[in-house]
């Protein structure tokens, strides 16, 4: 029924009215203006003497006892015909009658002016709309013709004017889903065609998926706009920018055919990502700066959330709308304090560590946005000393994590937030500033790796907090699997126990390692500042400068201890090798050491003099002041021991070119079997890539050798990757390869489970020649009468390279250092100690008989000194 009484006008609309927003019915649109600093203003246009079928409607939430009432025939196919038609196209409108209660009613046309297309016409001669013939007046030619149309639409049987009625047209319009989570889950993430029917803000929408006709409330994944929060009084209030983030999505979604991603279902919300041709409102909404991501539902984004942080970022670096006061929080420092290179020398935590800048300043670092194992509860056990690293689950796991992949590694550090410093306060924790940072390393996020193994967790933070990872969606992901599939802290398995023993200082365990008592070897360093009884202690030249040294040379670091003794309060004493290098002898070499006189008695004391000697002639550091002083004579008493013959089977596997040779204990030969035959299958089964492996001094490794199979290694040293120097850490022996036939050793097959098989020998009280000829000559002799065969060998006396040795044919138990004697191959090396005269007297006889014999190099009857020359020795 037409409303009355009626108000007779006529508007025409002009420019700013020109935009079509949404299409109510089959005879009802809206228009809106161009936006002028903001949303435009809108109007309702009614057609004028057309009626279209009513659209459905839902009963009010409010009034249980109404139904929720259907679609009239056509309804919905003629609100279609105009959406398609008139959706986001300029139209021109005159506005012919207005009722009391401000209802427009006019005519609509397609286009600029009104010599478009009339859509009330349109409409009548589809038969998706009837004429009002009660308010016809014959005396106008527009609505004359409207009947004369109509009539037409009738003996054509167009739409509503069909003999087969339309009830078929009527939708089955849901409004609710029974089960939305099993709904969202039974589409597996794939696109449904859907029209956007309300936004209620910028990221919330009312939308029909087709073609089941399902009405629901879809929410943007990963991220939220500005909303308008209902106060008590039911007055709406928009947060800034809610009503041009409304506007922004309207403009491009509403009524529009879309697509949408249903991705997730959480607490009844169905989370989802709409997709039109012209771009993803999602991303477009970030952008422009009309919202922020969020963190809840940004897992859940399918598209890819990297992109929606960078589109937030680009908001913020603009400064647009939402971020025009946004602050980055790295934004007062340079570019160079921001990102950069460092090498990690300790690993203080599982998420923090010290790391050292090219300029060779030392830096604590925190991993952002991840928090270490912690003490969830009290500790029960009172009277136990709690010890955090061993004691909190999984501590010492994310630890030692850090320590084996960073440790005097160069790492790239990203500075995403400085944290500043807090408290005290009543109840809260003091913490000093921290500079939180990712650190990557090969193009590996260290944090993700940490998360992903179950070793530390994600830190939640709040909407509006940016202090956050630059990483941070990689980050939640990570946790997620972790989580999954049941790592680390996420296990329900029971939590690994460390027993660590702490026995130093402690005489009762440390007596233990040693069966007799030694004699004390050890270098002087200066020392640091300490306190004292009776005041502070200054710190001696280069005390900083040989404790930095340490620490970046052993701190965190895999080593091998060689213990000789221990001090009076239980405390070992011995040397440090760590890659080869022995401690002692770097910081010796360094000058930052001098040699104790105590150390002479050593195996490496000949070394640490050499070293010393350098930097003493060089004036370095501890030496700067060093004046030349007439050599002190020092008187030690030998202590009296008679020799011990424990003579065991070896198997020599190489002799070198200096007579020094290599062997293997017999008695572990089964083991070093096995592991080569276990090694070779596991290589068998996943082969290394070819080229893969980077060779670095140092490292151990495998390698192929010339018979194909694979061995044991450590790289000695590198020239280029086609020229890398190789020892077979099992059989003595060395060679140069390209790097192409090197791979890294499985780690169950490293010197940990078995130890290096080849021990480096020499033999005991006889001279090796200094002439190339003449030490050719023995070498020869002891392959031939050693190599590749089963020995027995004792160990005589310490040397500053490798223990001296006598070494027994397996079979008749013949002396084969004393052979070379006999046969005037060598000379007798006379040694002092009185517990070795006996064989000492045993080789000099030897000696006198080859030279009453004139074997070799006494063929010229007593050994003179020009002999000597001849044959490379010194007398």
């Amino acid at each position: 029924k037409v409303p009355e009484p009626w108000i007779s006008m006529v508007v025409v609309g002009k420019a700013p009215w020109t935009v079509n927003r949404s299409v109510l019915s089959g005879c009802a649109i809206i228009v809106r203006g161009q936006p002028r600093g903001g949303p435009p203003p809108e109007r309702q246009i009614n057609l004028s003497n057309i009626r279209a079928g009513a659209m459905a409607r839902r009963a009010a939430q409010s009034q249980p006892d109404t139904k929720d009432t259907p679609d009239e025939p056509w309804a919905f196919q003629a609100r279609e015909f105009l959406r398609k038609k008139l959706i986001g196209k300029e139209v021109c409108f005159t506005v012919e009658t207005k009722t009391t209660s401000g209802r427009e009613y006019g005519v609509v046309y397609l286009g600029k002016d009104t010599t478009g297309e009339n859509i009330a016409e349109s409409l009548v001669s589809e038969g998706l709309a009837t004429v009002r013939r009660e308010g016809i007046r014959g005396n106008i030619p527009e609505q004359v013709r409207l009947c004369e149309i109509e009539d037409q639409a009738k003996s054509s049987k167009k739409g509503c004017w069909t003999e087969a009625g339309g009830l078929q047209t009527i939708r089955d319009l849901k409004y609710t889903i029974e089960s939305p989570r099993n709904f969202v889950d039974s589409l597996h993430q794939k696109p449904v065609n859907a029209i956007i029917e309300h936004v209620r803000d910028g990221s919330v929408v009312r939308a029909l998926l087709l073609p089941d006709y399902y009405l629901v409330t879809v929410m943007l994944s990963g991220v939220k706009c500005p909303v308008f929060r209902r106060e008590a009084d039911g007055t709406e209030t928009p947060e800034p920018f809610a009503a041009e983030a409304k506007f922004f999505t309207e403009s491009r979604l509403l009524q529009r055919d879309v697509q949408i991603i249903l991705e997730s279902c959480p607490n009844q919300i169905i989370l989802g990502t709409i997709l039109h041709p012209n771009g993803n409102i999602t991303e477009l909404l970030l952008k422009e700066g009309f919202a922020r991501c969020v963190d809840w539902s940004m897992a859940v984004y399918t598209q890819g959330a990297e992109k929606l942080r960078a589109a937030e970022r680009s908001a913020k670096e603009r400064k647009v709308r939402i971020w025009k006061d946004y602050v980055a929080p790295t934004a007062n420092l340079d570019q160079k304090d921001r990102q950069f290179v460092a090498k990690v020398m300790q690993v203080l935590n599982a998420d923090a560590m010290v790391v050292k800048l090219n300029s060779g300043e030392y830096k604590t670092i925190h991993l952002s946005s991840i928090r270490p194992p912690r003490n969830e509860g009290e500790n029960k056990d009172k009277d136990k000393r709690f010890r955090p690293l061993y004691d909190i689950p999984y501590m010492f796991e994310a630890r030692e994590f850090l320590r084996k992949k960073l440790i005097g590694k160069k790492v790239n550090v990203t500075v995403d937030y400085i944290r500043a410093a807090t408290g005290p306060a009543e109840g809260t924790p003091t913490f000093a500033e921290r500079t939180c940072a990712t650190v990557t390393i090969g193009g590996i996020n260290i944090a993700e790796a940490l998360v992903s193994k179950g070793l530390a967790t994600v830190i939640r933070y709040r909407q509006d907090d940016d202090q956050r990872s630059s990483h941070y969606d990689e980050l939640l992901a990570a946790e997620a699997r972790a989580i999954k599939n049941g790592k680390g802290l996420h296990s329900k398995k029971e939590v690994p126990i460390h027993r660590v023993a702490d026995i130093s200082g402690v005489r009762i365990f440390v007596f233990s390692f040693f069966p007799t008592n030694h004699r004390h070897h050890r270098i002087e360093c200066p020392r640091s500042s300490r306190n004292t009884p009776v005041g502070t202690q200054v710190a001696e030249p280069f005390s900083n400068e040989a404790m930095l040294f340490t620490k970046e040379l052993v701190l965190q670091r895999e080593v091998e201890v060689e213990v000789e003794s221990m001090d009076k309060a239980g405390n070992f004493i011995g040397w440090l090798h760590i890659d080869g290098v022995n401690l002692s002898v770097a910081l010796v070499e360094n000058a930052l050491s001098k040699v104790h006189f105590t150390a002479e008695r050593s195996s490496y004391y000949k070394t640490l003099v050499s070293a010393e000697e350098g930097c003493r002639q060089r004036k370095e550091k501890v030496w700067a002041n060093y004046e030349e002083k007439p050599a002190e004579e020092f008187v030690h008493v030998s202590e009296e021991k008679e020799r011990v013959a424990k003579y065991r089977a070896v198997y020599v596997t190489e002799i070198t070119d200096t007579l020094h040779f290599y062997t293997q204990d017999v008695e572990t030969g089964a083991q070093l079997e096995s592991l080569m035959e276990t090694m070779r299958a596991e290589i068998a089964a996943h082969p290394p890539v070819e080229g893969s492996y980077a060779a670095r001094r140092g490292d151990c490794c495998i390698a192929k050798f010339a018979d194909g199979e694979w061995y044991r290694a450590r790289v000695e040293k590198v020239e280029s990757p086609a020229k890398v120097h190789v020892f077979y850490i099992d059989y003595g022996n060395r060679e140069v390869v390209p790097s192409t036939r090197l791979a890294a050793i499985p780690p169950a097959f490293g010197v940990r489970t078995l130890p290096a098989q080849a021990t480096e020998y020499t033999f005991a009280y006889i001279q090796v020649p200094e002439d190339e000829d003449a030490r050719a000559d023995v070498v020869d002799c002891v392959v031939r009468d050693i190599h590749n065969s089963q020995c027995l060998l004792n160990v005589e006396y310490s040397g500053p390279t490798c223990p001296h040795v006598t070494i027994q044919f397996g079979d008749t138990k013949d002396d084969a250092g004393l052979g070379l004697v006999k046969e005037g191959l060598v000379m007798v090396d006379v040694r002092k100690e009185k517990h070795l005269q006996k064989m000492v007297t045993e080789y000099l006889n030897s000696q006198e008989s080859a030279k009453t014999a004139r074997l070799n190099i006494w063929r010229y009857g007593d050994f003179r000194a020009d002999d000597a020359d001849e044959f490379g020795y010194r007398r």
